[in-house]
């Protein structure tokens, strides 16, 4: 039995010109839906109505604003809305307010500027943009326009079978006619080139001779990289990426070649007295031109007002739409106070170098700038990061409940701040709350659309907390997507490491090895490829002693890798080479104590049952109860796995017959449990009943099953 669970387009109501509703909008799209058999939930819908109606005119209404006017989840909301019009939450609020536009325009009582502020828009630039997209032209021919009906006519519907077969017909010639008028006005031509709207920050450079205002340039380049990123119409390169030129002697076309990106910024300055000079440059990557170049002089007390003009300048320079919510993120003021956003500068120029030195000093310089402002919500927040990461892998949490404190006050502060966000849902994470922490994430990237760090959260919730397959490989190929093309060799070599696992893990064994094959190509020392590598192998071949040299050529590169040493001994486990896997079990168990580690716990039983054999009888009784207490507190798909593979050590047929029929009906189980689940070297009574087998054929019925679903998906998306 498998004992190796590893946590690895428009619509109107007719052709006279009668206001538009929300409520008949929404009733309309019912009507239309191509799953009749749900039961319309009228109440829903009035409420829906009557809550996007009386908001329209406030910008700063989206879908944390709905669902908490609803009292609903997030998550919740977007489900509901998305079964019962087929639109997302966001694009419902988009098209009500373009709704209320469009009669405002054709009233003709207010100009376009006006309308895009009555109906939730601060820039009237994005207003344009979205009504463009929306209705085929400029609101400002919507008065010229008046005579014409806003879309064709509502068909009634069929009164018989018979009729099916024409409002088919019709719907099909209807799709043609669309999907020519797209092609022919948003089809990129030869004369409007689709320009990538991809751009870098490069380290601004320190002009003064004083190192100690290192942080406030360092601070003024994470500003500007940081605003930028809440664009979503932008595609931002990591800072890490970035951080690899800061002395590089390679040209601007050099280094956009290799980052594959079309703009750049770069910046010096310094601080004289209580002024800032800056120098600003944007740059076209391939041809090496500067297109835009200002030079800033603020007193130190505009050094926020600075940050959001180099935003606002290099966007508005390369013609990147902000939304409304992304110009009320930009324009926020992080602190009123100077002498606090210096010392916050401090502790992030050491938050972002690491180690556990650099983290706890860090912390000091927070709790400085906390002392100074009590309502900074991103220095609470970098502060929660700092203990989170203080706190990985330990047994002890010391820190956690330092942790609460600074995400709580982070949240109280600012809850739409992506830090604040972020932070809350470290800290679930870190009190293993694993599903109170992922609506935390999810909306930190929707605050923060270009940030690699909720995104590579995201990816190891799916991973290690709450496995779930499918939402590993979605988030994996998202990083791939936004970050594959950054230009830094390692991090790229990461990016294919997360999607080869991804992809292994639902059982594409191909798929997966030729990513970790190319994220050794871009960072030949990248152990963890290698370490996932030896067991895509065993996938492919079914070589166990394959993947034991494998493995053991790695560990003796780094004998400080328990995560190899611990796998080392469950292959040889597996192997049946009993005494081998005593000795490095042991030499993991005593580095795992030692180091006060809280890894692996999943790994209990095996090690019990090796202990057993050679003889220790009493410490293989601990490791068995350890793995009760894991089992039973499993909050994942696994937690029947986990009992059953239990109930068969413990020789109680029935519970282990329970908990595996219990198992039958989960989705997304990784394709480890498919490779190792009839490995066990002794199999026990109930492992070798038929009712047992059977129930194991079902598991990997289902998940190949699901296997060829997923892959129909992705070869749809052009992804396989």
């Amino acid at each position: 039995m498998h004992r190796y669970i590893k946590a690895s387009k428009n619509y109107g109501r007719n052709n006279k010109q009668e206001p538009i509703t929300l409520g008949w909008f929404l009733l309309f799209r019912l009507s239309k839906s191509t799953m009749p058999d749900f039961p319309l939930d009228t109440e829903f819908i009035s409420q829906l109505t009557a809550t996007i109606e009386k908001n329209l005119a406030n910008e700063q209404f989206g879908v944390s604003e709905l669902a908490y006017a609803l009292n609903m989840s997030r998550s919740n909301l977007l489900r509901k809305v998305k079964k019962a019009t087929n639109l997302s939450v966001s694009q419902l609020i988009s098209q009500a307010r373009l709704k209320r536009g469009m009669e405002l325009l054709r009233k003709g009582t207010h100009n376009v500027s006006e309308v895009a502020h009555q109906t939730g828009f601060s820039s009237t630039s994005y207003f344009i943009k979205c009504f463009r997209e929306y209705y085929g032209y400029p609101p400002g021919e919507a008065g010229k326009r008046a005579n014409e009906p806003e879309s064709l006519p509502i068909a009634p519907p069929p009164s018989s079978e018979r009729n099916n077969t024409f409002v088919i017909i019709g719907v099909a010639a209807l799709l043609i006619v669309v999907l020519g008028w797209f092609v022919y006005n948003y089809w990129p031509s030869e004369k409007e080139p689709v320009v990538d709207k991809s751009i870098v920050v490069l380290p601004f450079k320190n002009d003064s001779n004083d190192s100690t205002n290192v942080h406030i340039i360092n601070g003024l380049m994470e500003s500007t990289l940081n605003n930028l990123q809440k664009i979503k119409d932008l595609r931002v390169i990591s800072r890490t990426s970035a951080e690899q030129y800061r002395n590089s002697a390679k040209t601007i076309p050099e280094m956009a070649s290799e980052l594959n990106v079309t703009y750049f910024v770069e910046g010096s300055g310094q601080k004289i007295g209580d002024r800032i000079v800056l120098t600003i440059q944007l740059i076209d990557g391939a041809t090496d031109r500067h297109l835009w170049s200002r030079q800033y002089r603020r007193e130190a007390v505009d050094i926020f007002a600075l940050q959001r003009e180099i935003a606002n300048d290099i966007a508005g320079e390369i013609r990147a739409v902000i939304t409304p919510e992304e110009k009320n993120r930009i324009q926020k003021r992080p602190t009123q106070n100077l002498e606090a956003y210096d010392a916050f500068l401090k502790g992030v120029d050491l938050l972002k170098r690491g180690g556990g030195a650099n983290l706890r000093q860090s912390l000091v310089f927070f709790d400085e700038a906390i002392s100074k402002d009590n309502t900074f919500a991103l220095a609470y927040a970098c502060a929660g990061m700092v203990c989170y990461y203080l706190d990985m892998f330990q047994a002890e949490k010391i820190y956690v409940d330092k942790l609460g404190a600074y995400a709580d006050k982070a949240v109280l502060h600012d809850a739409t701040l992506a830090e604040s966000l972020m932070t809350k849902g470290m800290y679930y994470l870190t009190r293993k709350e694993y599903k109170e922490a992922l609506p935390y994430l999810e909306r930190a990237l929707e605050y923060n659309p270009n940030s690699t760090e909720v995104l590579g959260l995201l990816a190891d919730f799916y991973y290690m907390y709450l496995p779930n397959t499918g939402k590993y490989l979605e988030y994996a190929l998202q990083g791939l997507k936004r970050n594959a093309n950054s230009g830094d060799s390692v991090s790229i070599s990461y990016f294919h490491l997360r999607l080869g696992n991804a992809l292994i893990q639902t059982g594409f064994v191909e798929e997966a090895l030729k990513h970790i094959d190319k994220s050794l190509e871009y960072y030949p020392d990248n152990t963890f490829s290698r370490h996932v590598r030896a067991f895509v192998l065993y996938a492919k071949d079914g070589n166990l002693h394959q993947t034991k040299r494998l493995l053991l050529a790695e560990y003796k590169k780094d004998t400080n890798r328990f995560d190899i040493l611990q796998d080392v001994a469950k292959v040889s486990y597996y192997l049946q080479e009993y005494d081998t896997a005593y000795y490095y079990y042991k030499k993991f168990n005593h580095y795992r104590e030692a180091q006060k580690l809280d890894v692996f716990e999943h790994e209990n039983l095996n090690i019990g049952r090796v202990y057993e054999l050679a003889g220790e009888t009493e410490k293989a009784k601990g490791f068995y109860e350890r793995y009760r207490l894991y089992a039973e507190a499993d909050q994942t798909a696994y937690k029947n796995l986990a009992l059953t593979v239990y109930y068969c050590q413990m020789n109680d047929n029935a519970k282990a017959l329970e908990y595996l029929r219990l198992f039958t009906q989960e989705d997304n189980i990784q394709y480890w449990i498919i490779l190792f689940m009839d490995k066990g070297p002794e199999l026990t009574e109930v492992e070798a009943s038929p009712e047992f087998k059977k129930l194991l054929q079902e598991v990997e019925r289902k998940f190949w099953a699901n296997h060829e679903k997923l892959k129909l998906k992705l070869e749809d998306q052009g992804l396989l």
